[in-house]
């Protein structure tokens, strides 16, 4: 079985072969197996990834879909893949929206705390952002909250999701003593901040902490040392932006007297 040129055209190919194979004029919804994916190697007669859950996740996350895929849309939508159970999936066609970092928005400085043992031996840039995230206590001065991370790269079911995984989840408290749960969706390189998985982890907190309030977070780089932070919920069934901030990590004299007031006013 002759092997494709690289494993990102690869995919493509795959999930292109799964999608045209199962849709019709008209259908917003297209269900399919993970185990589709084996068929539709087959009949392309292309090698067939060691991991196919990445194939998935690469065209979730990490990639656009094929050109073939997007020529379907209606104006105004998308199409997105969404877990619906165990090793099960459906194509479908959303509201176009853009999880991105405000270009115009004004960062705020905040004296980096982040270890530099923890800078120097990183190993990604989900893993860097996660512990930027964590040792600057950025979730605290986002949301006003005393918030305390619980676990890292919680995997679980849900209901007919099937299998999701929060890249981290913190509990949290206020001054009112209200608690909270806080999924954070952390991407950084070239990945996408994705409304798919803002919705599951949702869901995910919703079944597993029903007495917490749940509010999703979302974490970017913008660069190094510049970090967006956005709250997410929903309006309308879709996934919206609720408040962005961004916050720069410096050291302790490059804030000056001038960013003082400007934060004061």
């Amino acid at each position: 079985m002759p092997k494709s040129g690289s494993t990102g055209n690869r995919y493509h190919l795959l999930i292109e072969r799964v999608f045209m194979d199962r849709y019709q004029d008209g259908l917003v919804v297209v269900p399919f197996r993970r185990e589709d994916l084996i068929e539709a190697a087959k009949a392309l007669r292309i090698a067939l990834p060691k991991n196919l859950g990445d194939v998935i996740y690469s065209m979730r996350y990490r990639s656009t879909l094929p050109n073939v895929i997007i020529r379907t849309q209606s104006e105004g939508r998308e199409w997105v893949i969404e877990g619906t159970g165990r090793s099960e999936y459906a194509f479908r066609l959303v509201e176009v929206s853009r999880i991105v970092p405000n270009p115009h928005l004004a960062a705020i400085k905040i004296p980096d705390s982040t270890p530099e043992i923890v800078n120097a031996y990183a190993l990604s840039d989900e893993q860097a952002l996660l512990a930027k995230v964590r040792y600057n206590r950025l979730l605290d001065i986002f949301l006003g909250v005393a918030a305390y991370s619980l676990q890292n790269h919680l995997r679980t079911t849900v209901g007919n999701l099937g299998q999701v995984e929060i890249d981290e989840i913190y509990v949290a408290i206020d001054k009112r003593g209200r608690q909270y749960v806080l999924p954070v969706q952390a991407k950084g390189g070239a990945d996408r901040l994705s409304g798919v998985q803002t919705r599951q982890d949702i869901a995910c907190c919703l079944e597993k902490f029903p007495g917490l309030i749940c509010r999703a977070i979302s974490a970017q780089f913008i660069s190094r040392k510049l970090i967006a932070l956005f709250e997410l919920g929903f309006t309308n069934a879709e996934v919206r932006i609720i408040e962005e901030k961004h916050y720069e990590l410096v050291t302790a004299d490059q804030i000056t007297d001038d960013d003082l007031k400007l934060y004061d006013t």
